[in-house]
This record gives C-alpha cells, sequence and structure tokens, in this order.
C-alpha cells in the first residue's frame, strides 16, 4: 500500500508518534458507527483534543466527505471566519493542493461597517468574501464566530450561495448550538459539524488536515 508523504508528519519520529497515538484512539473508541473516511477525520478531532466525546459529536451530511475531497483536489479556496485557522493549516500540504486560504476578520473596512451596522466583525467579514466571490465553491471553515456561520446559512438561503463544503465548529455558549443546528438541516450544501456547544478552531484544522491527507491517498 502507498503511503502518504505531504500529509505526513516531517520526521519519523513525528510520524512514529501520530501513528501510535491513532492506534490508542482506535483501541479506546472501539466501535462506531462512521464510516471509515468519516472516522479518519473524526480520529484525528479526539487526537487533537484528546476528547472522545466527539466520537458522537461528530456529524457529516451524506456527501460531505465527497465534496470536501473534490473541493481539495481541484484546489478550491477555504474561507476561515479566524486567523487562527489559517495560522494552524499546514502551509505545505495546502500548497501541494494549489489550495488558498482567506480569512477577513481583523481588516479595517470589516471593524468599520461592524461597528457602523452594529453587527460582528464575523458577519462582516463572511460578506465581504462573498462580495469577493471566495465563498461560492469553497471550503468554509468557521471555528470561533457562530454569527460567521448564520450568516453564511442566510447567504445560502437568500442569495442561493453554494459553498463545496462547509466545516461548521464554532464553539460558546450563545448561539453556537444553534447555528450548527440550523446548518444541520440544510440539505443543499454538505456540512460537517460537531453538535452541540464543544468546538473550535483547533477541531477544524483537523478536520481539514484529515481531508487533506485523504485527498493524497485518493489521488496516488
Amino acid at each position: 500500500m502507498t503511503q502518504n508523504t505531504v500529509t505526513e508528519q516531517m520526521t519519523q519520529a513525528g510520524q512514529k508518534i501520530e501513528h501510535n497515538s491513532f492506534a490508542i484512539v482506535d483501541n479506546e473508541t472501539g466501535e462506531h458507527d462512521y464510516t471509515d473516511a468519516q472516522w479518519q477525520i473524526v480520529r484525528r478531532m479526539i487526537h487533537a483534543t484528546a476528547d472522545f466525546e466527539f466520537n458522537g459529536l461528530s456529524r457529516f451530511s451524506d456527501d460531505a466527505v465527497e465534496a470536501g475531497l473534490s473541493a481539495i483536489l481541484n484546489g478550491a479556496p477555504i474561507v476561515a471566519d479566524v486567523e487562527m485557522i489559517c495560522v494552524g493549516l499546514s502551509k505545505p500540504r495546502l500548497s501541494h493542493f494549489g489550495v488558498n486560504t482567506h480569512h477577513f476578520i481583523s481588516d479595517d473596512d470589516v471593524i468599520s461597517l461592524a461597528k457602523a451596522e452594529n453587527t460582528t466583525r464575523a458577519v462582516q467579514a463572511m460578506r465581504k468574501a462573498h462580495k469577493a466571490g471566495l465563498l461560492e465553491g469553497s471550503i468554509v471553515a468557521v471555528g470561533n464566530a457562530p454569527t460567521a456561520l448564520l450568516e453564511v446559512i442566510r447567504l445560502i438561503k437568500e442569495d442561493n450561495l453554494k459553498p463545496a463544503l462547509i466545516v461548521g465548529m464554532p464553539v460558546g455558549f450563545v448561539s453556537a448550538a444553534e447555528s450548527k443546528a440550523e446548518l444541520e438541516t440544510l440539505s443543499n450544501v454538505p456540512w460537517i459539524i460537531t453538535h452541540g456547544r464543544k468546538g473550535g478552531s483547533t477541531l477544524v484544522v483537523s478536520a481539514i488536515h484529515a481531508l487533506l491527507a485523504l485527498a493524497e491517498a485518493q489521488s496516488k
């Protein structure tokens, strides 16, 4: 079996630690209800957080993994709600597929509009990305701001926006669970979510890294 190279740790020692960690997760989890491809994503999320509750909290639309792989293999951009996601993603792995990342949360015009319209920066950042044509056919990655996810959902419903995939995992107490529950009702856009309050940028990064690994394996 051909092994991945681009999406592996750079050293043999790092690879051994990661593989041993995955084996521990597999052993301690036991049976689960995910497909093999979905489990590659959930397992990496558990590995990144040491939280086995994501076995169950992680949910996928039927076509989510396939849509994500197609987007990556076609070099679709990733639009994130916060810079942390863009920083956390491996640049060599993204470059291998020609994937670029974007975030606008700290742009001066985004901040000004958020103040003027009494919205959040996350809302204005997604609106800016939409106006720039970046959301259509992209992977939308939300790990922090529920309002970013709610805005993307609004654009889907009102402007017929069609991202390739939404990785919706905002964390928190105000609208986090609710925004993901609303995304879960959509049938025309693929999504991966963490049910309830738990989430975060670390989980989004780990999910996308798993998709990159699956994409490399598929492209061999």
